[in-house]
């Protein structure tokens, strides 16, 4: 199954796709992230997101995309920005028809590193040591984006050996 992970921003929209069999390993098919210019119109850098974003998912075919869930910010121009930048990576999933699924991030910090409080470096660390990948020159952003997909793949995983269990 191949899972892609997005993380967006309106900065920095993080993701990374992995493939692997239910029972099986991880792989990393693909990481990086969407730099925008933040001296760009907004709407152009929604654009740019949406076109990234749409590119990858056109090169690497994945089956399922994965999302945080959304946060309650205090920063209302920061929650807001970040909306739009996940509603264009999210067009660009839609318009290539594919399934997708969201995941709080607590749920995504306890599944990859065994911890729901876990800090940004840690999810990292883990991430990287999962698929093994230097990841230390990434944004967070990127190790995120993986994180969601590792998350959804152990769930789907999961789910395949209960049913599996009822045969």
């Amino acid at each position: 199954m191949r899972v892609m992970g997005i993380d967006p921003g309106g900065a920095v929209t993080g993701y990374g796709i992995v493939d692997g069999e239910p029972q099986g390993p991880l792989h990393c098919i693909v990481c990086g992230c969407v730099r925008t210019r933040s001296g760009s119109p907004f709407e152009q850098r929604l654009k740019l997101i949406y076109d990234e974003i749409a590119g990858v998912i056109g090169r690497h075919q994945p089956q399922q995309i994965v999302f945080e869930e959304i946060f309650i910010s205090r920063n209302m121009r920061a929650a807001l920005q970040l909306g739009q930048a996940r509603g264009a990576a999210l067009i660009a999933a839609v318009h290539a028809d594919l399934p997708v699924f969201y995941y709080a991030a607590r749920e995504v910090k306890l599944a990859v590193t065994g911890y729901g409080g876990a800090g940004k470096e840690q999810v990292q660390s883990m991430v990287s040591g999962l698929l093994q990948l230097n990841l230390a020159d990434w944004p967070l952003d990127t190790s995120d984006a993986l994180a969601l997909a590792i998350c959804h793949h152990h769930r789907t995983a999961s789910s395949f050996r209960l049913q599996g269990d009822r045969r």
